[in-house]
């Protein structure tokens, strides 16, 4: 592949031209799964039980990252993190919980710049449809904000709650159609249309209401209060559909304007509740059925993008929140010799690899040259600067303050022998820090910083080098498992990562000053 960059002129052989201020704005979709793992698709692990043939077919025609990070290993501050560009850290000053029931405010702050109010400032009509769980204020009779947790969901007064002040019609979306936390894990059970409760949660959910596939994949699905007919079968569908009626409708009413839609799915999330016509559609049992109902909703967003004829106009952009669930780890290994993790260790919480490794796919037909894999060192919270890229935005200093811009890898301009992050920040479920410097990985606690591992997963313990260690030290180019602790026989390095550890939360920003966009914008 040929490269040439002469001034605001990129091009690049096989993908065309991208001119500064010349060309019209792409739309952009985000797919953003939860608890996908890094071996659950089948283009990232060839031994996987299952085929993800449409997820294959888009990192065929895009690229594919393998060193692709979640900024948390638990769900709402990943998504914080997507949303702001930023680590969870600079919203609470330490870690983040995932929010249940009435729980909030939102870790998107008043003032914050979000990844919504970027695009729309740029030109663009934004939504997003799915789970939100960043948290959101609900207030009593009395106008006292309330607390998380299942039993305060009957005291919500939903006129003085609503609009809700930090929904996502607040934080950059002009529409919206989601749910508050995960749609069939975590209670609230309902729908927030732009700001509004259109049926509120007054029926009690129970959990025997619904379908327990193969005996014991029903499992994490909590009790609580639920909205009249609410869905939580086959719902990755229902906030398909509303995301496609934002699309055409947009595309009718606006033909012009760029959109950006967020389609924030429930899958791989337990419990694993099957659409009608997924089970059995693979030979892995319903957690493979289940995945393969994610391949298929991205498939019909590819196909909508095409039936629209904007399939090259628009960049997708396909990302997990974090590493498998602990269940879903251990029971894909045991019945049917699929790792969901893609042969790291560990899973959904822990520091290591396989907690927030996770796949992270971009598509932009004609502009992305295909059949690209990339080892470049990536985060979700790159996504952002990333995208100010694509649409010509200066971002602010104190915006995006974690977020590098990956516009060029995904370009293919390039060296791919030069790491565009000198480092990387990832948080555990305790909130705890760890950080990569090439293949020098530093966790900064004892253990995995998430899971206990003991009962079923005692199996995966291995053995501890270094007991006496504060923290861990791993060489990942020798020892991608994680599997000998260097902190003692490494101090030199040990100390460098500490050291750039606490430089970095001092500091107030781990990217770049001076960020400049690579393309240059164009009015809608």
């Amino acid at each position: 592949m040929t490269t040439i960059l002469l001034g605001a002129v990129i091009v690049v052989a096989g993908a065309g031209p991208a001119r500064a201020g010349s060309e019209k704005l792409p739309h952009i979709v985000i797919v953003y799964a939860d608890d996908v793992g890094y071996g659950d698709l089948s283009c990232y692990n060839p031994r996987a039980a299952y085929e993800t043939p449409r997820l294959d077919q888009m990192a065929a025609e895009g690229i594919r990252f393998t060193d692709a990070h979640s900024p948390s290993t638990i769900c709402s501050p990943s998504r914080y993190g997507l949303f702001s560009g930023q680590q969870i850290y600079r919203s609470t000053g330490a870690g983040g919980q995932a929010f249940e029931g009435p729980g909030g405010p939102s870790y998107l702050k008043p003032g914050t710049l979000t990844l919504g109010d970027m695009l729309r400032e740029k030109g663009y009509r934004t939504g997003i449809f799915g789970k939100w769980h960043v948290g959101l204020t609900w207030l009593d009779k009395d106008g006292k904000r309330l607390g998380g947790g299942f039993a305060t969901s009957l005291l919500i007064d939903y006129e003085k709650s609503t609009p809700l002040v930090d929904g996502p019609n607040r934080r950059g979306f002009d529409e919206s159609f989601v749910t508050p936390n995960c749609p069939t894990t975590d209670p609230l059970y309902l729908y927030i249309e732009n700001g509004l409760v259109p049926v509120r949660a007054s029926q009690r959910h129970r959990r025997k209401d619904l379908p327990n596939h193969g005996g014991k994949w029903l499992w994490d699905n909590d009790e609580g209060w639920m909205a009249p007919g609410y869905q939580f079968i086959g719902i990755d569908f229902l906030f398909y559909e509303r995301m496609r009626e934002f699309i055409v409708r947009h595309r009718k009413e606006r033909p012009e304007q760029p959109f950006f839609a967020v389609l924030s799915t429930q899958v791989a999330h337990a419990p694993v509740l099957l659409a009608p016509g997924s089970e059995g559609v693979t030979h892995a049992g319903p957690r493979g059925d289940f995945v393969r109902e994610l391949d298929t909703v991205l498939g019909r967003v590819l196909d909508l993008l095409d039936s629209l004829g904007i399939d090259e106009d628009t960049l997708v952009l396909f990302n997990s929140d974090n590493g498998a669930e602990t269940m879903h780890v251990h029971w894909m290994r045991e019945d049917h010799d699929h790792d969901p993790s893609g042969g790291w260790r560990g899973m959904k919480r822990d520091g290591w690899e396989g907690g927030h490794r996770v796949p992270f796919i971009a598509r932009w037909p004609g502009r992305i040259p295909a059949g690209q894999v990339s080892d470049q060192m990536t985060s979700t919270t790159d996504i952002f600067a990333t995208l100010a890229s694509v649409v010509g935005c200066e971002l602010p200093e104190d915006a995006a303050v974690d977020s590098f811009d990956m516009l060029p890898v995904m370009l293919g301009i390039h060296d791919p022998e030069q790491s565009i992050r000198p480092h990387l920040l990832t948080q555990s479920f305790r909130g705890e820090f760890q950080i990569r410097q090439g293949n020098w990985k530093y966790l900064d606690h004892q253990g995995s910083g998430g899971n206990d591992y003991r009962g079923a997963f005692e199996k995966y313990v291995l053995p501890e080098t270094e007991p006496e260690a504060p923290g861990q030290l791993y060489n990942l180019a020798t020892d991608p498992g994680e599997t000998t602790n260097l902190y003692f026989k490494e101090a030199a390095k040990r100390r460098e990562l500490q050291a750039l550890l606490q430089e970095l939360k001092e500091s107030g920003r781990s990217a770049p000053k001076c960020r400049r966009p690579l393309l240059g914008s164009a009015a809608p």
